[in-house]
């Protein structure tokens, strides 16, 4: 049975009202789509459809102080402190770095995927890991393509919702993150996690700083193994050393080097809707480059292309658009200004 005929079944069960047969056909889709190895495609499925029961389930008139009511208030705060929920598409080939960054972000993944044979040997699996480095130098990217080779769900958490100046209450934020994310089995993804270190700038004592740390230890060490939990900073020398000692790997992201960034610009033009001018040597362009991170290379690259297909645009040019490395080289350099200011 084809994708096609499962969709028509769910759009004649969705207009009959026939909820039995509705949930049927969902459920057969999401598993003909797992072995079509449309896998963020089930996922996102599968995770609408809890969410709909859920909420179904919760639509009814709900007693005050019954657990339905706890949970729909437990929901509605949980919703409050998360980004996004997402899949992803990334994998190891969307990602320039370093060949020892990308080994150790390998080995990772192929724990995951050998969880039967480590269990076998009672060996335990690394779930924890910490990226640390400049920004915009891959870690977001990096915890994408976590998300997309294990075919998990990632929940982006909102440390600006989280840390809270409130007694107790940023400890209370983190517990509630964890417990629910963790019941699904996915990746909780924390940038910026240098920030949970901060409480310590609000008016209170020491203690409220403790209180917070300890909290991520206990929820640290009570984590599904079939759970991840990934944090990044920019600031890793503000971490206390107790959680730095909870995580099981710890990868660094370096500034990209030349070999690093010639890959990024090949990757970024890989489609060859747009290429470089045939005489073009990239050997400026990448002295210039350096001491700049992935992103930024990459912003004023795609500035660089928006600008020349213009300039093809203008001059009613019918040729593939190439990139005008004059106007790049100046991005570059603006590029670099602006971030020593």
């Amino acid at each position: 049975m084809s994708q096609f005929n499962y969709i028509k079944d769910i759009a004649k069960f969705g207009l009959d009202n026939d909820q039995e047969k509705l949930l049927t056909a969902l459920n057969e889709l999401i598993e003909h789509s797992k072995q079509t190895k449309k896998i963020n495609f089930a996922l996102q499925l599968q995770s609408i459809l809890k969410e709909s029961l859920r909420q179904n389930k919760a639509s009814n008139l709900v007693k005050a102080g019954s657990e339905s009511h706890f949970n729909r208030i437990e929901d509605r705060e949980y919703n409050d402190l998360i980004l996004e929920k997402l899949t992803s598409d990334y994998r190891f080939k969307n990602l320039v770095t370093s060949e020892e960054t990308k080994r150790e972000l390998e080995l990772f993944v192929k724990e995951h995927h050998a969880v039967d044979v480590l269990r076998k040997y009672n060996l335990p699996i690394a779930n924890k890991i910490l990226f640390h480095g400049p920004s915009g130098c891959g870690k977001t990217l990096a915890s994408y393509v976590i998300a997309g080779e294990l075919n998990k769900i990632m929940v982006v958490v909102n440390l600006g919702s989280i840390v809270s100046s409130k007694l107790g209450e940023t400890s209370k934020n983190l517990a509630k993150i964890f417990r629910k994310a963790a019941s699904e089995d996915c990746i909780i993804f924390i940038d910026e996690f240098d920030s949970l270190g901060k409480v310590r700038d609000y008016s209170q004592d020491h203690g409220e700083m403790k209180r917070v740390v300890n909290t991520i230890l206990q929820l640290f060490d009570y984590l599904p193994q079939s759970s991840i939990v990934i944090a990044a900073t920019n600031q890793k020398d503000m971490l206390d050393s107790a959680l730095m000692r909870r995580f099981d790997v710890n990868i660094k992201f370096d500034l990209p080097n030349e070999a690093q960034i010639a890959e990024l610009i090949g990757l970024t033009l890989r489609n060859g809707q747009i290429k470089l001018p045939a005489k073009a040597s990239l050997k400026s362009i990448i002295k210039a480059a350096l001491g700049l991170s992935y992103y930024s290379i990459q912003k004023t690259l795609i500035t660089a292309i928006k600008r020349s297909i213009f300039a093809n645009i203008e001059n009613k040019s019918i040729a593939t658009p190439t990139v005008d490395m004059k106007v790049w080289k100046l991005l570059l350099e603006a590029e670099k200004k602006a971030l020593e200011t």
